[in-house]
């Protein structure tokens, strides 16, 4: 494997510079600073660890830009929107979403994310009974092609709604009863390794039952393991739980789990001002997808709130309509300016926003696809993003402003190489398979025929 050596790198205590990282059996072996280069060394401008890309529907990225034209109603929201998710996850086999989900994954690893929590609800395709585990296979095999390290996380879908106990038309191709869930969930634990781990998940709290949830849970205490939910995303959620179980969604949850670390808590976006407190306070991690909530038109998440009282978040590109985490970065603290008319808003520890939204995802992404510690230190595997230190998007920035100049600034990303356990996965900027990545892509978007 290639040592590293790189005139600027950001480690676990700050920037330092002239740094070279010793990298043996897929991880950082040692750091050395204020150092010379080694003859074999690869030389770079400017380190940084790659981000986790907390929560991923890699089948969606077929979706992208198909959905955008206004309905003959005039009525388009999530729920519509949801309706064409349903139609595009009923044309899927094996094949085509592993080809779909490398290309994803291939854009991930290119835009600086080199790990992805994949929310996986999407069990089986037309016809396949629920032991046929060919769609996760398929999961496996895009993440091993393109080479990022991946969190696998199967979701139980078992009902329509809060008030529909069996699920309806497409989404039976979601469902699975618990037991067989279970049984899956067990069977992917035998591929865990080195490049993939396994969480555990429930879709949302109307898609599942409570005593469902709680088998669920039980096995993400039992194996210490992360437990995804996705959860206050829309207003009408919230409204039906009210009605089914007198509770706003965060808020009956807390009252009835032990919230804790384990948590990783998709959009959560409408909460009110005690539900934020009381979930900051539990440590779980919120993921936030801004890209994919302004795409939908969910709401903004009670950022400000939630960080004043040490909440925890994560990033994610959800539906892939952005595959880019210094995008979504941006547009998290641009849609908090939008609401307050005010700037900066989410630097309460940093004076610089960038840094701050960096450290902050860093951690809460290595929280959620529990790979602790974040960032780079001795014992760490080996992921690793090489920028260009003479990008014009970066020049005569200094340590302070760095993160900020590739946060705000939005032009084409200065990435020249990123590594996984010690592998170059991009190189030049692209993907080292993108040819065969992205001729795989169009042949199964041909074969899905007409998305629009």
């Amino acid at each position: 494997m290639t040592d590293v050596f790189a005139r600027k790198a950001l480690l676990r205590k700050g920037w330092a510079d002239d740094v070279r990282f010793g990298i043996r059996a897929g991880q950082i072996d040692s750091i050395a600073q204020n150092v010379s280069p080694h003859s074999e060394d690869f030389v770079a401008g400017i380190v940084i660890p790659g981000l986790c890309n907390a929560h991923s529907h890699a089948f969606q990225r077929a979706l992208a830009g198909r959905t955008e034209q206004r309905s003959p109603a005039g009525e388009d929201n999530f729920w519509t929107w949801r309706e064409r998710m349903y139609e595009l996850a009923g044309k899927l086999d094996a094949k085509s979403l592993s080809a779909i989900a490398s290309q994803a994954y291939s854009e991930m690893l290119q835009s600086g994310y080199t790990s992805v929590a994949e929310f996986h609800y999407l069990h089986r395709h037309s016809g396949a009974d629920h032991s046929d585990d060919e769609m996760f296979n398929a999961i496996r095999e895009a993440a091993s092609q393109s080479g990022i390290r991946m969190t696998y996380v199967p979701v139980l879908y078992e009902r329509g709604g809060f008030d529909q106990p069996q699920p309806e038309g497409h989404q039976k191709l979601f469902a699975l009863d618990i037991d067989s869930f279970l049984a899956h969930h067990a069977r992917a634990i035998e591929h865990q390794s080195d490049r993939m781990n396994v969480g555990i998940g429930a879709h949302s709290l109307r898609a599942v039952s409570g005593e469902s949830l709680r088998k669920i849970v039980a096995v993400a205490q039992a194996e210490n393991i992360p437990m995804h939910l996705h959860i206050a995303e829309q207003l009408r959620e919230v409204e039906q739980c009210m009605a089914a179980n007198g509770r706003r969604p965060v808020r009956w949850l807390l009252e009835n789990y032990d919230v804790d670390e384990r948590w990783c808590l998709v959009h959560a976006t409408h909460m009110d001002a005690e539900e934020t407190e009381s979930l900051a306070k539990t440590g779980a991690v919120v993921c936030l997808c801004p890209s994919t909530e302004a795409n939908l038109g969910d709401g903004l998440f009670p950022l400000q709130s939630f960080l004043a009282h040490d909440g925890r978040i994560a990033i994610g590109s959800d539906s892939h309509v952005s595959i880019n985490p210094f995008e979504e970065l941006r547009w998290l603290e641009y849609g908090q300016r939008i609401a307050s008319q005010s700037r900066n808003v989410t630097s309460t520890r940093d004076s610089h926003v960038g840094r701050e939204l960096f450290s902050r995802v860093l951690e809460g992404g290595a929280q959620a696809g529990v790979t602790k510690p974040a960032g780079l230190s001795p014992g760490v595997s080996a992921d690793l993003v090489v920028l260009y230190d003479d990008d014009p998007m970066l020049v005569s920035h200094d340590d302070s402003s760095l993160l900020d100049a590739l946060v705000f600034s939005g032009y084409r990303l200065p990435i020249e190489r990123v590594m996984v356990h010690g592998d170059w996965r991009v190189v030049d900027g692209d993907h080292v398979k993108q040819k065969q990545t992205r001729a795989q892509f169009a042949a199964a978007l041909e074969t899905l025929g007409d998305l629009s």
